[in-house]
Parts: structure tokens; C-alpha cells; sequence
């Protein structure tokens, strides 16, 4: 096969799997995102109000929430609060969220995070960086317990090409 055709085939090859990944969702690893949902959760803001009638308290003004090595940050989050206002049940951060790891981060308008599942949902223009690859989409629903996901709507990723092969 001459020279040129090999590399013009892989990156072919790429953009129909980036493609094929775009019209269908892409699936993710989180390895980086992976959270025990039996940490505790530190929430830390400006202000707080708390309504006991509906189990609801509003954390606002440079919010962040740590759960282990899991940092949320968000101008605004409502936590829900179990029956009897016993432990966390949901976090739904609005108005720009940043959630990190030491391996991983990704950003969005709005994220809400199911504590005891260790589900979430991130939406509205979403940006997942992995390393030196970012994935980019509308929405990405992710199960935090077993490291996975998936990114929905007009899915665009940039990969990172591996050393150079010599050929």
C-alpha cells in the first residue's frame, strides 16, 4: 500500500467512527469520574436558605460540593433532602457547573446528581476532557459507581494521535 493511502484510510476511518458516534450518542469512560456514594458531601457557599416544609436548601454564590476526590462548583445548587430530611438524596447545580477529578472534567449550564445511584446528568452545552482528549456535546448522562456514560446530542470529540509510527 503506498505511503500515502495508509494514513489517508485511518483518518477516513476516524471520521466515520466520529461520525457514526455523533448520530448515535457516544458512549464514554469515566474511570477519572468513578464516586462512592457513601462519602459524605461537604457544601460550602455565600449564602444559604432552607425550606424544612419541602426538604429543600438553596446553596448560593460560589458553591462548591466535595464528595471524596469529586469537586462540583456552580453559582447556584438546591439540594434535595431524603424523607425526614434524612441524608442528600439530589444536588442540581445551574448557572455554569464544573465538576472535576484529578483525571477528568467537565462543564456545562446545568448538572443534577442523584446521590445514593451516584447518577448524573449534565446539560446544555457540555465539554468532557479526558487528559488531552475532549469530548463535546448537549447532554451527558453518567453512572459515576461504574465509570460509565454517554454523550448525547451533536456529539463532536477531537482525538489526540499517539507517537509517531515512523511510517
Amino acid at each position: 500500500m503506498p505511503r500515502v493511502a495508509r494514513p489517508l484510510l485511518t483518518f477516513g476511518a476516524l471520521l466515520l467512527s466520529a461520525g457514526l458516534a455523533a448520530a448515535q450518542g457516544m458512549a464514554v469512560g469515566f474511570g477519572g469520574l468513578r464516586q462512592d456514594p457513601s462519602a459524605p458531601v461537604e457544601v460550602t457557599a455565600d449564602s444559604l436558605t432552607v425550606d424544612q416544609a419541602s426538604g429543600k436548601a438553596v446553596f448560593e454564590g460560589n458553591v462548591l460540593v466535595v464528595q471524596g476526590t469529586m469537586r462540583l462548583s456552580a453559582p447556584r445548587v438546591v439540594v434535595e433532602y431524603g424523607d425526614a430530611g434524612q441524608g442528600i438524596r439530589r444536588l442540581n447545580a445551574t448557572g455554569g457547573v464544573t465538576l472535576a477529578t484529578a483525571a477528568e472534567a467537565a462543564e456545562s449550564r446545568e448538572a443534577t446528581y442523584e446521590v445514593a445511584s451516584a447518577a448524573l446528568e449534565m446539560n446544555g452545552a457540555v465539554l468532557l476532557t479526558q487528559g488531552q482528549a475532549t469530548i463535546a456535546g448537549e447532554r451527558l448522562v453518567a453512572d459515576l459507581r461504574a465509570g460509565t456514560g454517554q454523550m448525547q446530542g451533536r456529539v463532536r470529540t477531537v482525538f489526540q494521535p499517539g507517537g509517531k509510527s515512523g511510517n
